[in-house]
């Protein structure tokens, strides 16, 4: 697995490939929500605990909202769509002063919550790519 980072370059915009819906098939909706729960768990610990809910419940409540953005994007039902409307992420996170420091910390949470996912390395490496690229589009301050 090469959990390499890409380093984030002012006014690059990077094109973002979906994961291989492999990774959701071979972890299962479950296993995505799973890994929701434990990358929160990690944010509410991480020096930018700031930007989630410090409230359990409603970290929990954020955790599966990604949860279904993911499974959203990994091919499976439209679960995002039905529940609050098309992703549009980067207006959803404009309230957020996203750095490219809070981006790398976000990467380190993803990072440890996916390490003990069992998958194939190439659906992993999938989902890595995926969010390392992804995140790169969210940072919108300095």
């Amino acid at each position: 697995m090469n959990y390499t980072i890409i380093p984030f370059q002012e006014g690059v915009i990077p094109e973002v490939v979906k994961p291989n819906p492999a990774f959701l098939e071979e972890i299962t909706e479950a296993g995505i929500r799973a890994l929701l729960e434990r990358f929160y768990l990690c944010l509410s610990q991480s020096p930018i605990k700031h930007l989630f809910p410090s409230d359990i419940e409603e970290l929990k409540k954020a955790g599966q909202t990604s949860a279904d953005f993911f499974i959203q994007i990994c091919g499976g039902p439209q679960y995002f769509n039905q529940n609050r409307g098309a992703p549009m992420m980067k207006q959803r996170h404009a309230p957020f002063a996203i750095t490219p420091e809070a981006r790398l910390h976000w990467l380190v949470c993803f990072e440890n919550a996916l390490e003990p996912v069992g998958c194939s390395e190439i659906s992993k490496q999938s989902f890595w790519d995926y969010i390392n690229l992804f995140s790169i589009r969210m940072v919108n301050s300095r």
